[in-house]
């Protein structure tokens, strides 16, 4: 492969949360010692992942039972975080070349009552709970009273996000989605701003109530250009699989497909694979997150991890000559780390093309942006602020 080979078609998949181990300023963050994949590695000394395990998965640290394979078939490494945060949109924003250096606000205690009160006004339901919790104990905690008054579920996180949890059967989707693009511009103002308002529709009866996939983020825009609009400014395809639309607020996405499972992403995933395009492909997994780390579920996301690398190899056979196939994250959300939020870790950094001659380590990464970088070099677009390419490494 000539060094200045480029690549027709770049397929990035963030396996979400999926972190390596705590970076150096993870005590700043309460995150010391968090190591997503080691911990449930630990848990699950016999899970299984060897096709991730041959491109080296093994090899960018000690993993326990996931052996360093003696020939990866991959390009392997991995990416520490530069930017003041470990939620979900800043880690995708330096994925793709930002660096943000003020942290959303969280709400810790809830939110403000000025806030609520404007929101109860505007939507004409009362508010029950406003405080951090997660998404599944609010449901058994004020799920029932819901039923009962059809007020509306308020709570958040260690994210700064707005979370609006509804029964299907009692409010109906479209009045949440309503009731979320209202909070959306009450939280624009400086004094209420979140990252991220989420729709959380649920349906069941009292002790066995469950969310539905209509969840619907409604993110605010990336502060600057990112090198997705430098792809679609081209001329080029840049198509979104899962929650990557949003988390861009639609910036630089010319395509985009909403999912229900991290099965149904990586089918359509697949089916993205199948045909035409040149550009990139950007698909997120968030059930890693939303299923597994958030809830503390080490074994749950084990199995993920494993039902992931299982469908690998109809990805990878999909990855022409003229393709190249990146796994990484966005942060960590260790399992068995004290509390329910993201923690602050390295992530992975996987790389293949079947026709890779010498797969090699690329390394530790000073900030997740120089995926960016690398991006921007294959498609010779205008490149990030932030972060150095490795797409010369790549032979």
């Amino acid at each position: 492969m000539s060094q200045k080979k480029s690549f027709k078609r770049i397929c990035v998949i963030v396996l979400d949360s999926v972190g390596i181990g705590e970076l150096p300023d993870a005590d700043k963050f309460g995150d010391r010692g968090s190591h997503t994949l080691g911990h449930i590695i630990e848990r699950m000394p016999n899970i299984k992942l060897p096709h991730m395990a041959a491109l080296g998965l093994g090899n960018i640290a000690p993993l326990g039972s996931v052996a360093p394979a003696a020939s990866p078939t991959g390009y392997y490494g991995k990416m520490a975080e530069v930017s003041v945060g470990k939620d979900t949109m800043t880690g995708h924003w330096e994925l793709m070349g930002l660096k943000i250096n003020k942290p959303f606000n969280t709400y810790p205690n809830g939110f403000p009552a000025e806030l609520i009160s404007k929101f109860e006004e505007e939507t004409g339901r009362k508010v029950l709970a406003n405080k951090p919790a997660s998404g599944t104990e609010i449901l058994d905690e004020f799920g029932e009273e819901q039923m009962r008054t059809g007020a509306w579920i308020v709570y958040t996180s260690g994210d700064s996000v707005f979370q609006l949890a509804a029964h299907e059967d009692i409010i109906p989707l479209d009045e949440l989605y309503r009731a979320c693009e209202i909070a959306r511009r009450l939280t624009m103002a400086p004094e209420f701003s979140v990252g991220r308002v989420i729709a959380r529709p649920y349906v069941g009866q009292p002790g066995a109530f469950k969310r539905t996939p209509n969840r619907h983020d409604y993110a605010v825009k990336p502060p600057e250009p990112t090198v997705m609009n430098a792809i679609q400014e081209s001329g080029r395809d840049v198509i979104s699989v899962g929650k990557i639309n949003d988390i861009f607020s639609g910036e630089g996405v010319t395509a985009s497909h909403s999912t229900k499972s991290n099965d149904d992403g990586i089918q359509k995933t697949i089916d993205a694979l199948d045909q035409a395009f040149e550009g990139l492909l950007f698909t997120n997994l968030v059930d890693f997150d939303s299923l597994y780390g958030h809830r503390r579920d080490p074994e749950g996301y084990g199995h993920a991890l494993e039902a992931f690398d299982e469908r690998l190899p109809e990805i990878m056979q999909r990855i022409g000559q003229d393709d190249l196939l990146v796994i990484t994250a966005d942060h960590g959300n260790d399992p068995i780390h004290a509390g329910t939020d993201h923690t602050r870790e390295y992530v992975p950094l996987l790389v293949y093309n079947p026709a890779l001659q010498h797969p090699a380590s690329l390394g530790v990464r000073s900030t997740y942006a120089d995926l960016a970088a690398t991006i921007a070099e294959n498609f010779d677009v205008k490149p990030p602020y932030h972060g150095t390419s490795f797409l010369q490494q790549l032979q």
